[in-house]
């Protein structure tokens, strides 16, 4: 249960310097330069309980799909092909950057939601904050996919928006720094961060792929619990 919580923390934490390419300028350019240091905090952590927000739903949805395939007797195979993809979702752009840009698959998608945030930068209220944030948990974020990963392998729909709640909670520490000083970090941290980031991801992929294997490892790859029907006694049906 443990590794449970610890999990989703550490990919947000981690993450968190991964994501300041994309979510980093939205932090750094929330209307928050009139307020006080206090309304710039409020603001700021309205806009991170937004992104929070948003990826609980994603975590009740995902949660639930997982929920599904445990009940189908399919959670193995599923936690094997979680990790599978997310080695290979490091690996792909080096094997075929010269052949498919992935950036694209998403752009229209993307175009819309930041036109939408646009619409919600221009009101300095607490409501549009919490809208950025909202919305801003809905951009395509390698980061938030392999978080969803996770989710679905929790096999439980409270699970799933359990541990999508931790990773937004461990993203916030970076998010909040971003929009409270007004800078990117330090550039070499950021460098290195990067670096470690996918190295992180196929860490994580490999661990799903135990756990799918159920090798009796305790923590790391615990045997499968199967359900076993159990057979009422003439005595028990009797006293129901």
């Amino acid at each position: 249960m443990m590794f449970d919580l610890i999990t989703p923390l550490t990919i947000g934490l981690v993450g968190s310097f991964h994501c300041i390419g994309m979510c980093g300028p939205i932090a750094v350019a929330l209307p928050l330069k009139n307020h006080s240091y206090a309304a710039k905090i409020a603001g700021g952590l309205l806009y991170n309980i937004g992104r929070t927000l948003t990826y609980a739903v994603l975590g009740l949805l995902f949660g639930l799909l997982g929920q599904g395939i445990q009940l189908a007797g399919f959670q193995q195979w599923t936690s094997i092909l979680l990790g599978v993809i997310m080695i290979l979702g490091v690996l792909f752009p080096y094997l075929f950057k010269q052949k498919i840009n992935l950036n694209t698959l998403f752009t229209g998608y993307a175009g819309r939601l930041i036109n939408n945030l646009r619409k919600l930068f221009g009101n300095r209220s607490y409501r549009s904050l919490l809208g950025i944030g909202l919305l801003n948990g809905l951009l395509p974020c390698g980061l938030v996919y392999v978080a969803i990963a996770g989710a679905i392998n929790t096999n439980h729909i409270w699970g799933g928006a359990g541990f999508m709640i931790l990773f937004g909670l461990g993203t916030i520490p970076m998010m909040l720094l971003l929009s409270l000083t007004g800078s990117l970090i330090n550039l070499r941290l950021r460098s290195l961060m990067r670096k470690v980031v996918p190295y992180f991801i196929v860490l994580l992929g490999v661990l799903f792929i135990l756990r799918g294997l159920s090798l009796g490892i305790p923590y790391v790859s615990p045997k499968a619990e199967k359900l076993i029907p159990v057979e009422r006694t003439m005595e028990d049906s009797c006293c129901h």
